[in-house]
């Protein structure tokens, strides 16, 4: 029989506040990195590049406060899995529930499921943010080729050569090197 299929003889007492309070952690990170996707989105439509780049940072710094709760995560998965026998990549939500009393392990599976939800449309809107910034871009590659053709901006497509004419120096220069 699997460790899944019985319940564990010993169940640590704290792991269920820690599981739930990591949960709340997670939807709570979860969401802020949402909000400031959401707002990227409106300053994305609005073309407001400096809010756009503003919530870019929101989110990496979001991330890397995630960093935190990623370590948490971590050690519970560690601590579920001794209890349980299996290797921590085999430690679900589900199997912790084995470890928790009934009521708790309601609450878990629910927080699970709206932490579920949080992420699912967290990296659908990344995804809509990233192909806007792209259509975005296109066109300002497009506008930018109509004023000035790519083949006289600088660089061929190799990166080999140097086709951008040298800009003489505005004004009168304090040194004179020619005899």
């Amino acid at each position: 029989m699997s460790a899944y299929a019985m319940k564990p003889d010993y169940a640590d007492p704290l792991l269920s506040n820690d599981v739930l309070a990591h949960l709340d952690a997670q939807i709570a990170s979860a969401a802020r990195l949402l909000e400031i996707v959401m707002a990227q989105h409106d300053a994305i439509n609005l073309r407001d590049v400096d809010a756009v780049v503003r919530e870019v940072s929101a989110f990496q710094a979001e991330f890397q406060r995630r960093a935190r709760v990623e370590d948490e995560r971590t050690r519970l998965l560690n601590r579920a899995a001794a209890a349980l026998g299996l290797s921590p990549g085999e430690v679900t939500v589900t199997r912790m529930t084995l470890l928790m009393p009934p009521h708790l392990a309601q609450q878990a599976q629910t927080r699970s499921a709206e932490l579920q939800r949080l992420l699912t449309e967290l990296t659908r809107q990344h995804t809509l943010n990233q192909s806007l910034m792209r259509q975005e871009l296109a066109f300002l590659d497009h506008l930018l080729n109509i004023v000035e053709p790519v083949s006289s901006l600088g660089y061929e497509p190799g990166g080999t050569l140097n086709s951008m004419p040298v800009a003489p120096l505005p004004g009168q220069h304090a040194l004179d090197l020619h005899a």
